[in-house]
């Protein structure tokens, strides 16, 4: 009986291995995670490059502490490990990497996993036109920043207003960071401690909508151990949108200065924006004249 079934019983069909769509998708994200990685500087996302640096761009471990993911799942998922990857964490990831909206869409892509904000402009990067635009603005001080005061791009008026910004390293260059810490930032402010508490109270209203995000808690821890100053403020937890007024310098080399600040948003409220000081009288203006002229002799070009 058995020897009847065993003759017309057909053959089993070969086994076909299954296409790997899956692995191959995983793959493909995870080369895409350390290219991007490794384009990015440690001073672009405010991080010190240190001595013994020997990777290109940013560490796994970096990158996991800025998107406050775990660097044992940052690194499986740069291995292609099959994990499953939320919309937030994907989000925090393009957020730390700095990627721009094609950089993101293909991100999410890869990932399988639709984006819950398609077309969301991540980057912290400053474009060539932009900063053309920074260079046509002269002689007016002008800045691109980011929500956490952290300057992204500045003309050279602007980069010889307070101190010589070129002169101090990436990771210094925050607005909030040089009024309470930097000695001759502080002494061309003329009204010094009203501009300290409003600039506290608009950085508490801004984190609202980043509280969790990595880097700006660690703006404010680094802040809150440098300065007994900015920590009495942020205990006060007042909050305020930033109003327009007109704000008052005292330069070394041309006196004192009156400016209307002008902002241009770049992006969602909080995010980046170009900021242009005009001048408010026509003392003011012949100053900034002055002051421009004397930074392209000390460059000799002018």
């Amino acid at each position: 009986m058995s020897m009847a079934v065993e003759e017309t019983t057909a053959p089993p069909a070969p086994v076909t291995a299954p296409v790997d769509g899956g692995g191959l998708r995983r793959r493909e994200l995870a080369a895409f995670l350390r290219s991007r990685r490794e384009r990015i500087a440690p001073e672009q996302v405010g991080l010190p490059r240190g001595r013994r640096r020997r990777t290109p761009g940013l560490r796994r471990e970096e990158v996991a502490h800025l998107s406050a993911v775990g660097v044992t799942w940052y690194t499986w998922l740069e291995q292609a490990r099959p994990i499953q990857v939320s919309p937030q964490v994907l989000d925090a990831l393009a957020r730390a990497l700095l990627f721009d909206q094609s950089e993101r869409a293909h991100l999410f892509v890869l990932a399988g996993v639709p984006d819950p904000m398609p077309g969301r402009e991540c980057t912290g990067a400053v474009s060539d036109s932009l900063r053309r635009t920074l260079e046509q603005l002269e002689p007016y001080p002008a800045c691109v920043q980011n929500g956490r005061y952290d300057l992204l791009a500045y003309n050279r008026t602007y980069g010889k207003l307070f101190c010589d910004l070129d002169a101090l390293p990436y990771e210094d260059r925050n607005c909030l960071w040089l009024m309470f810490t930097h000695p001759e930032w502080r002494d061309t402010l003329v009204d010094g401690e009203e501009a300290q508490r409003l600039m506290t109270a608009n950085l508490r209203a801004a984190m609202a909508d980043h509280i969790a995000e990595p880097a700006w808690k660690a703006l404010v821890c680094r802040l809150q151990r440098a300065s007994p100053e900015f920590r009495e403020l942020w205990d006060r937890h007042e909050v305020v949108q930033a109003a327009a007024k007109v704000k008052r310098f005292r330069h070394p080399r041309v006196g004192l200065l009156h400016f209307v600040p002008t902002k241009l948003w770049l992006g969602p409220n909080h995010g980046p924006r170009l900021g242009v000081y005009v001048p408010d009288d026509a003392e003011t203006q012949a100053r900034v004249e002055r002051l421009h002229a004397l930074i392209l002799a000390d460059e000799g070009t002018g």
